[in-house]
């Protein structure tokens, strides 16, 4: 696409960097209360039916996805004016989507600083290799880019990995701030929870909290990696990478049906999200539609969406991803080349 200058963008979206305290409210209202109504109606079906639970686990799930929306906003600061605000609201809501407030607004700050850099990916995003460093990988890495990128284990396991395991602890080096929050998080979560299952009971806790743990938990990975895992995305080296490109290039338009474009907080605005992470997510559909060089974003819908599951390595010759499969035909391809006889030199005298 043709690029507009980052000034010129910026100017464009500038009048969409403000938030509405009422709007924002107003959704903390339509996303928290409608949850804890849906979860306990979740309990009260199991004295009818668990084939009624599991729909309205699964509509909960949606619901947790909306609210990481909200706590994705107040990462950026742009949920509420007030900082110490987005930070309490940031908080709560990281007890209810399992997730440290202060641990991943750092990380999640940092990918939005590295999107789609070939010299400074490991942090906030997916694994991503190259297809040259994965033909020259040792056996071992590649078996373990493999299994990682396996649609099993990246939205399978990958939800217990994450949002259970790892989100649990600390990473290195972090701050007092940053690790006090983690801790008070891991508190709040285990007094949530031994609260709820001395009201309703172990086993209905279980039956009702896991489902709506695997839907949020596997649809929230599986949009942040669609996201960014497209076809013809965009990838560089630190030299040549750009920023304004790396968002309306690097991050797709997810163009969802309008109830799940409700649920996930318009978050399929992704480019203009990345362009700009101080527009709030009830802004960024106008935002989009009020720029016309972040229309020319790739756009993918529910449908194209499932593709990117067969797209593993970045080939940063033709600039796009590819499959293993495909991979594996480059390789065979190049090892006929290699293989080809030469002429000899007097069929090459001959030619001359």
């Amino acid at each position: 696409m043709i690029m507009s200058s980052i000034k010129q963008l910026k100017k464009e979206v500038a009048p969409f960097e403000k938030n509405d305290s009422n709007k924002s409210i107003m959704q903390l209202i339509t996303t928290i209360l409608p949850l804890i109504i849906l979860w306990f109606a979740a309990y009260w079906s199991l004295s009818v039916s668990y084939w009624l639970t599991i729909p309205i686990t699964i509509v909960a799930g949606l619901f947790v996805i909306r609210t990481f929306i909200i706590f994705h906003d107040c990462c950026h600061g742009s949920f509420f004016k007030n900082r110490q605000l987005n930070n309490i609201i940031g908080t709560i809501t990281g007890v209810i989507t399992l997730t440290p407030y202060m641990q991943w607004k750092q990380s999640h700050s940092i990918h939005h600083a590295t999107s789609s850099n070939l010299d400074k990916r490991g942090t906030g995003d997916i694994w991503t290799l190259t297809v040259n460093e994965y033909a020259e990988a040792p056996w071992y890495t590649r078996l373990s880019y493999r299994l990682y990128r396996n649609p099993f284990v990246l939205f399978g396991i990958g939800p217990i990995a994450v949002f259970l395991i790892q989100q649990r602890f600390n990473r290195r080096g972090a701050k007092r701030t940053e690790r006090l929050n983690t801790y008070l998080i891991n508190i709040l979560i285990v007094a949530l929870y031994t609260g709820l299952c001395l009201l309703v009971g172990w086993k209905a806790f279980v039956m009702i909290q896991l489902p709506i743990f695997y839907i949020a938990t596997m649809l929230g990975i599986w949009l942040f990696y669609v996201q960014h895992t497209f076809e013809d995305s965009y990838f560089e080296k630190e030299d040549e990478w750009s920023y304004v490109q790396a968002a309306v290039e690097g991050s797709s338009y997810y163009q969802l049906p309008l109830v799940l474009q409700w649920f996930t907080g318009n978050i399929g605005f992704h480019h203009v999200h990345h362009l700009s992470p101080r527009v709030p997510n009830y802004y960024l559909e106008d935002a989009h539609n009020a720029t016309p060089p972040l229309q020319k974003a790739t756009t993918i819908t529910l449908k194209t969406s499932f593709k990117s599951i067969r797209f593993r390595l970045w080939d940063e010759e033709g600039k796009k991803f590819i499959s293993f499969r495909q991979f594996k035909q480059q390789e065979r391809q190049n090892q006929r080349i290699i293989n080809e006889p030469k002429p000899s030199a007097a069929v090459q005298m001959d030619l001359k």
